[in-house]
């Protein structure tokens, strides 16, 4: 643990300085967008010059770049984001408002896309080039060629509107009704983590096969221990090194095509509320909720990594 712990305060000491070239690069594209706060605020009010250059010079975009840029860090960290143009609301209230059912849906996804993943990639890999490790081959490559945006509307043109088993949209919080908010959220999470799992099954059916191969499994096996045992106990511990690694990368897709389904399924969360903001020109929305989205990123990386290292101790005495 003291190990661990060293290594992440080193993470968390790097961390700094990414959040900060994160910080930057978001500013730099919303200033030299074409997106004008001024006109954004005073949108379908046809202000003259003279209000347009009151408003510049009250919120300081006339001042020189770097100058706004340290004034923008310094709202950044006292939990201010700006004021949305179109509802005059703080952004800051509209991220949390929107944020939780995107980490609902992100974090769904990702345990559908697990477990999917383990149970064909393993099953795959202990039949392996059998009749089964060969449908489980065909079923992961389509799911890795399939679109997240056309499942969706597959599974709402036949599971929804077809069968009637689904809604086609529409979110329902879980204080009011657990199983209303799991039939909400059933199809956006399929849609979203399937093309996830289809890679992971891959992967970790390379990896697995590998670890099968290697003489202490034949030891194990051939001392006596059940192969269900063997496989569940060790196997899986150091197979599962290189799938971490790629988890923590398709986070990020998870994240990214969250915007999309939400919007198909009509879920008020970050990707709608981004996809509105662009919709009706409102810069300060747009820039919190990508903010967000890429601090969000980093942060569920570093969660990876930290998991990375408790599963594979030969890096944590590699970097201690």
């Amino acid at each position: 643990m003291v190990v661990i712990a060293r290594i992440l305060a080193r993470r968390l000491v790097l961390l700094v300085p990414l959040l900060l070239g994160i910080v930057l690069f978001v500013f730099l594209v919303m200033r030299f967008s074409d997106s004008d706060p001024a006109s954004a605020f005073f949108q379908g009010a046809n202000p003259t010059p003279q209000q347009l250059h009151d408003f510049r010079e009250r919120n300081g975009l006339l001042d020189p770049l770097p100058v706004r840029y340290f004034h923008f860090v310094g709202d950044l960290v006292r939990g201010d984001m700006g004021v949305s143009a179109l509802t005059r609301q703080p952004v800051v209230d509209q991220v949390t408002t929107a944020l939780p059912l995107t980490l609902q849906l992100t974090f769904l996804g990702l345990a559908v896309a697990v477990v999917v993943s383990l149970v064909l990639g393993v099953t795959a890999a202990i039949h392996r080039d059998r009749l089964l490790d060969q449908v489980i081959r065909v079923v992961s490559l389509t799911g890795v060629a399939a679109p997240g945006f056309w499942l969706a509307l597959l599974m709402i043109q036949y599971l929804a509107v077809g069968q009637g088993w689904f809604p086609t949209g529409g979110y329902v919080n879980p204080a009011d009704s657990f199983t209303g908010w799991l039939k909400c959220m059933t199809l956006p999470a399929l849609s979203l983590s399937l093309p996830v799992a289809a890679q992971l099954t891959r992967i970790v059916r390379t990896a697995v096969v590998e670890e099968l191969d290697k003489d202490y499994v034949r030891t194990a096996i051939g001392s006596g221990l059940p192969p269900v045992v063997v496989v569940a106990r060790n196997v899986l511990r150091n197979a599962l090194i290189n799938p971490l690694t790629v988890l923590g990368l398709r986070v990020g897709y998870l994240l990214g095509g969250a915007v999309v389904t939400e919007t198909i399924f009509s879920l008020p969360g970050m990707g709608k509320l981004m996809i509105d903001a662009v919709k009706n020109g409102d810069p300060a929305v747009v820039q919190g909720v990508v903010l967000t989205t890429a601090v969000g990123f980093v942060v569920v990386n570093l969660a990876i990594d930290i998991l990375y290292l408790m599963v594979n101790p030969r890096l944590r005495g590699a970097q201690s």
